[in-house]
């Protein structure tokens, strides 16, 4: 977790060129993990933490034509990634904080973040800020292309028991901020906790 947005830019800056290159074979994954987000056509979602848009692609998809998608990311390396592999025309990009969202209240219908809570600077006041932007029974899905396990041993750490996402300590942290936790998969090539936007 880091408490400096500094850091987190420096750190995503420093690997944005290569990212997608580190990561070949991620698309299947996140496409599935976005089938489970139930879009309909004309929906509305944010990618939170977009890096590089992985997740644009399949979102576009799943929203169709008459939907809207938009990719949020704090770090403008990561844009200019997205941008340079084509993903900006399945979605706007925008360079902003997760934080403070340059968005409408209850303006969508879904937020997908992969990635993303590891990185956030204080989880439960930035969970609140995507819930803000959410209408009441949206859906917010935690991803990532790992699950929580095989993450710690590639980063070569120990999974310790203060781990956000852990799901003892990521259903309380949910239902502070606005989410009810409706599903939890922790499995070795995925991680997956979707929420629902209290009414």
């Amino acid at each position: 977790m880091s408490d400096d947005h500094t850091h987190v830019q420096e750190f995503f800056t420093a690997r944005a060129a290569a990212w997608d290159t580190r990561f070949p074979d991620d698309g299947p994954v996140f496409a599935a993990a976005v089938v489970e987000l139930g879009l309909r056509a004309g929906d509305r979602v944010l990618d939170a933490g977009c890096g590089t848009g992985r997740a644009l692609p399949p979102l576009r998809a799943a929203v169709g034509p008459s939907g809207v998608v938009l990719g949020a990311d704090l770090t403008p390396a990561m844009l200019q990634a997205a941008t340079r592999a084509g993903r900006d025309r399945d979605g706007q990009l925008l360079l902003a904080d997760v934080s403070a969202l340059p968005l409408r209240t209850e303006s969508l219908d879904a937020v997908f973040a992969a990635g993303l809570i590891a990185h956030l600077p204080a989880p439960a006041e930035n969970l609140r800020e995507l819930a803000r932007v959410v209408r009441p029974g949206g859906i917010l899905a935690l991803f990532h292309s790992i699950g929580r396990a095989a993450l710690a041993a590639r980063q070569g750490r120990q999974l310790t028991p203060d781990d956000l996402r852990a799901e003892a300590n990521l259903g309380p942290l949910l239902a502070g901020s606005g989410w009810r936790m409706t599903s939890y998969a922790d499995e070795d090539d995925r991680f997956l906790a979707l929420a629902e936007r209290d009414g």
